[in-house]
C-alpha cells in the first residue's frame, strides 16, 4: 500500500507522487547490550547490536549518537524498526558519552571513530559487508563525517536534517552567531556526560532564566551563568570564521571525493536546511562517481526539525507529513539488500510547495526552469514599518531616497519564527510577522496584490546596498507571504554579518558611511504566492536570541561588554538597486 498525491497534468513531471508504507516485521531479533569496540587509539565505544534472532549474514546499519542509546527518549524505535526487518543495527555511543569511554568534544572525533566503527562492523560474523548509516540531526552529522574518510565497506548514508558543513549550517548562518541554538544546546544540555533537563525554559530563579542568560555580555563567559564550563563552548567562540578548525569537518570540502550514493532529508524551516539542500545539490554535481552523482536522493518539506503536518502558524494539509522509517527503508532495501524496488526509476527530487500544498517530484535541484528574477525594493524614504511607503516592484527604482533605522543591541527586534530547533526558547517555523513588523527599526517592502498566482522554488538571495556608522553591524532579511487578511508569514530568511561581506573567511571591517553591496544568502523556499495575497520583503538588523546581537563596535567577538547604536540606511536608486532575486517557475496551470 503507498500513499498517492496526484498533481497538475501540466507540470514537467507529470507522474504521481508516493511514499512508501513499511511492511511488517519480517524476522525475530535477537539483541546484545554493551558491546565493546575498539577505536584506532585504545578508546572503545559501546553499542547495542540488533540483529535477526536466526544465524547468517545480514547487511549492518550503523547509528551513531550523542543522546544515549539507553535513556533518551525513542531509543529504541529504528533500532527495533531494521532489525525485525533483515537488518543488523549497531546502536553506539558516540566518544565520552553515556557508556562510551574518551572526552566528549562534538564533531571532532567523529571522522575517524565513524570510519573504525562501520569497519568494525563490516568484519563481524553476522555482517555481509555492507555497511549503511541511518539517523537525523547529530545522529545524521556523524554520518557526513564518517563518509569523509571514506570507509571501504560504507555502501550509503541516509542523513536527516543534518548539517554537511557545521560551521556554515550550524555555528552561524553567513557569519550570524546562532546564539539560542549553540547555548542552548551546547553547554546547557551537553557538558554533562548524561543528559540532564536542566529546566531553563521555565520554573527556575530569575538568576538563572535562559531567557535571560541569552542577554548576557561577553559571551565567552555566559556559559559560567548556567553552572557550565565546555571547553568546546569556547572553542567555538574563538573561532567565529571559517577557519581551519571548522574546515577540517566540513564535507562541503571533499564532496568531489565521496563516491557512494547519499539521502538528505529535511524541511526548508529547518536549522539545518542548508546541508539538506547542500548535501544533495553537492553529491548530484560534484560526487566522485556516477552512482553518488545520480544515485542520491533529496526530499524536503514544510518542516523544522522533523516531518510534520502543521509547523509554526500553518496547517500544510494532510499529506505534508512522511513516514521517514519507511524512507529509510525502502532506500536501504534498494542499496544495501540489492532489492529492485523500482527507487531507480523515480526522479531523486521530491519537493513540498507551500501555498499550493502539494509533493512535487523534480529531476533536480536546482530547477532547471527556474527564472531568476529581481523584485527591487522602493520608497519615498518611509519604509519604516508595516504602515510605511515601502514597496516591491518588478520594476528598477528610480534616483529615490534612502531608508534610516537606528538599532539598539539593547532594543533587539525580537526573534518570530524562522529557522531554529531543538529545545531553545525561540518560537519556530512560519508566524505572523505583524507583532514586529510595526517597528520602526524593520523596513517593510510589499508588492501590490496578485493577479496571478507566482511559484517561487529554489535559492534566495537578497541583494542589498546598505551603509552603517558603525565598524561591524548586521542586516537581516525575510521573505513573507501577506494573505488577504493581513497575516504575514515568513517563508525564507538571512542573515549577513557585514564583516563577512566577502567570506566567512576574509573578515573586514566596514569604512562608516560608506555604500556595499552585500548579498543575503536566504537559503530556499518552494511556495507559490497565491492569487490575492502579496510578497513581502522584511529588513532590519537583529533577529535575537535566534542570533546574537552585533554590538556595532567591531571588537572581537565574543569579548566585548560594550554596545554602540548603528544608524543604518538602505539604498535603492538606479545606481543602488537593492532587490530579492526570486526563482520563479513559468505557470503551470
Amino acid at each position: 500500500m503507498k500513499l498517492v498525491f496526484a498533481f497538475a497534468a501540466a507540470l514537467p513531471l507529470a507522474a504521481a507522487v508516493q511514499f512508501p508504507v513499511s511492511y511488517p516485521p519480517t524476522n525475530e531479533v535477537a539483541m546484545e547490550n554493551l558491546v565493546a569496540i575498539p577505536m584506532r587509539d585504545g578508546v572503545k565505544l559501546y553499542a547495542d547490536i540488533y540483529r535477526p534472532a536466526k544465524p547468517g549474514k545480514y547487511p549492518v546499519i550503523v547509528c551513531r549518537t550523542p543522546y544515549s542509546t539507553e535513556r533518551y527518549p525513542n531509543a529504541y524505535d529504528a533500532a527495533v524498526f531494521f532489525s525485525q526487518r533483515g537488518f543488523v543495527f549497531v546502536y553506539q555511543d558516540v566518544r565520552g558519552r553515556h557508556e562510551s569511554e574518551g572526552k566528549w568534544e562534538p564533531f571532532r572525533n567523529d571522522i575517524e571513530d565513524g570510519y573504525d566503527t562501520i569497519e568494525w562492523a563490516a568484519t563481524q560474523a553476522w555482517s555481509n559487508g555492507k555497511v549503511g548509516m541511518q539517523g537525523g540531526s547529530y545522529l545524521g552529522h556523524v554520518q557526513w563525517r564518517a563518509a569523509m574518510s571514506k570507509p571501504p565497506h560504507l555502501v550509503t548514508i541516509f542523513p536527516s536534517v543534518a548539517a554537511t558543513s557545521l560551521y556554515h549550517d550550524w555555528i552561524t548562518l553567513n557569519g550570524g552567531w546562532r546564539l539560542s541554538f549553540n547555548f542552548g544546546w551546547g553547554p546547557v544540555r551537553q557538558e554533562s556526560r548524561i543528559m540532564q533537563n536542566t529546566g531553563m525554559h521555565g520554573g527556575n530563579p530569575e538568576s538563572i532564566s535562559y531567557d535571560k542568560m541569552l542577554w548576557h555580555l561577553p559571551l565567552n563567559d555566559m556559559q559560567k551563568l548556567a553552572g557550565r564550563n565546555a571547553q568546546f563552548y569556547r572553542d567555538w567562540i574563538a573561532h567565529p570564521d571559517y577557519d581551519a578548525y571548522w574546515k577540517k569537518i566540513n564535507a562541503e570540502e571533499m564532496f568531489d571525493q565521496l563516491g557512494i550514493p547519499v539521502h538528505t532529508l529535511g524541511g526548508f524551516f529547518d536549522i539545518f536546511s542548508q546541508g539538506s539542500i547542500r548535501g544533495y545539490t553537492g553529491m548530484s554535481h560534484k560526487g566522485a562517481t556516477e552512482t553518488a552523482r545520480k544515485g542520491s536522493n533529496m526530499i524536503i518539506g514544510p518542516w523544522g526539525h522533523g516531518s510534520s503536518r502543521k509547523f509554526g502558524d500553518l496547517d500544510f494539509g494532510e499529506h505534508a507529513h512522511v513516514d521517514a522509517h519507511a524512507l529509510e527503508l525502502r532506500w536501504f532495501d534498494y542499496w544495501l539488500k540489492g532489492l529492485q524496488n523500482g527507487l531507480d526509476k523515480e526522479p531523486p527530487v521530491k519537493i513540498y510547495l507551500m501555498g499550493r500544498n502539494e509533493w512535487r517530484l523534480e529531476n533536480e535541484f536546482p530547477l532547471a526552469r527556474a527564472q531568476y528574477k529581481k523584485m527591487y525594493l522602493h520608497s519615498g524614504g518611509r519604509a519604516n514599518g508595516a504602515q510605511g511607503d515601502g514597496r516591491l516592484s518588478w520594476d528598477m527604482p528610480a534616483d529615490e531616497k534612502t531608508d534610516s533605522y537606528r538599532y539598539d543591541p539593547d532594543n533587539p527586534v525580537p526573534s518570530l519564527g524562522g529557522n531554529n530547533c531543538c529545545g531553545t526558547p525561540t518560537p519556530a517555523g512560519p508566524k505572523d510577522q505583524r507583532p514586529i513588523e510595526n517597528r520602526p527599526d524593520v523596513l517593510v517592502y510589499t508588492s501590490d496584490y496578485l493577479q496571478v498566482p507566482v511559484e517561487v522554488t529554489g535559492p534566495v538571495k537578497l541583494v542589498l546596498h546598505a551603509s552603517s556608522d558603525a565598524l561591524d553591524t548586521d542586516f537581516v532579511a525575510k521573505l513573507i507571504d501577506v494573505y488577504p487578511d493581513g497575516r504575514s508569514f515568513n517563508m525564507a530568511e538571512g542573515i549577513v554579518r557585514a564583516r563577512y561581506r566577502e567570506g566567512t573567511d576574509r573578515p573586514k571591517m566596514l569604512e562608516p558611511g560608506k555604500t556595499y553591496e552585500m548579498t543575503i544568502d536566504m537559503v530556499a523556499t518552494s511556495v507559490e504566492f497565491q492569487k490575492g495575497h502579496r510578497i513581502r520583503v522584511d529588513v532590519t538588523s537583529s533577529h535575537f536570541p535566534q542570533f546574537d546581537r552585533n554590538p556595532n563596535t567591531g571588537e572581537e567577538f565574543g569579548k566585548g561588554t560594550a554596545v554602540k547604536v548603528a544608524r543604518q540606511t538602505v539604498h535603492h536608486s538606479r545606481a543602488a538597486a537593492s532587490h530579492i532575486v526570486l526563482p520563479v517557475i513559468p505557470a503551470s496551470r
